[in-house]
């Protein structure tokens, strides 16, 4: 009778360890990528990292030196190669360009774009853009003797970080990176959102990106979505939501 009762517990325990709800969470990716926009560095994904970690997920977010797509899809292949694979690949605003581009390669198990760009085959964020009507808040930009874009304070806080507080604002404004004009016409190769899952966060308020060209690009990707009420740089002000999404596209 103890012999029987052995073999049906290690039966029960077998079954157990390949259906457990727990084991079938566990995210299949190990590390997140994050790649900031133009006029952003890293510290824009300051509220999600947190959230991800405690999701079990390592981290990496790039600091992307805006000078070219070229430039900016080396720096991130590079965080790609360091990482302790499978990668999800996370791009906001002209990040979602640079993963579109950088997404192609096989460590990377999926992608997220949050209020990003999205081209398609050939296509320059100047190609995608030109589709809808110009925001206002491209009135804001500043570009100097260098072909360098920046967006003044008032910009940042009309439009860019609209709906933080001031305090959170005037910090966007100080770390804000330079961005060469030369990127916006830079055209993508292959997408890769063709060939991953992808994930979109459409931001519904946003000012810098309208939103009926980040639904259509849900559209485009056969993406799945998740729509937050938040202005251009909603990892900042709906962390939660956009971290969900992140740790949904581990899984």
């Amino acid at each position: 009778m103890s012999r029987i009762l052995e073999l049906t517990l290690c039966a029960l325990l077998a079954f157990a360890g390949t259906s457990s709800p727990a084991a079938a969470a566990d995210p299949k990716a190990r590390t997140v990528v994050l790649v900031h926009g133009a006029f952003a560095d890293g510290s824009s994904w300051q509220k999600v990292i947190p959230l991800l970690q405690s999701a079990g997920l390592k981290v990496i977010a790039v600091q992307n030196p805006l000078e070219s797509l070229e430039s900016d899809v080396a720096f991130t292949k590079r965080a790609i190669r360091d990482a302790e694979g499978p990668v999800v690949l996370v791009g906001h605003s002209w990040g979602g360009v640079v993963i579109t581009e950088a997404g192609g390669d096989p460590k990377v198990q999926s992608l997220v774009y949050v209020a990003a760009y999205a081209p398609d085959t050939g296509q320059s964020l100047v190609d995608v853009a030109s589709k809808y009507p110009e925001q206002e808040s491209r009135t804001t930009y500043v570009k100097d003797e260098d072909g360098y874009l920046k967006i003044s304070d008032d910009g940042i806080s009309r439009y860019f970080a609209a709906g933080l507080s001031p305090d959170e604002q005037r910090l966007v404004a100080v770390v804000q990176g330079r961005f060469h004009v030369r990127a916006t016409t830079a055209p993508v190769g292959h997408p890769a959102w063709r060939d991953k899952p992808s994930f979109m966060v459409v931001a519904t308020e946003d000012q810098i990106i309208s939103p009926e060209l980040q639904r259509d690009q849900v559209k485009s990707a056969n993406a799945e979505m998740v729509e937050v009420p938040s202005g251009h740089v909603a990892m900042l002000s709906h962390p939660k939501e956009v971290a969900d999404l992140i740790v949904k596209a581990a899984q």
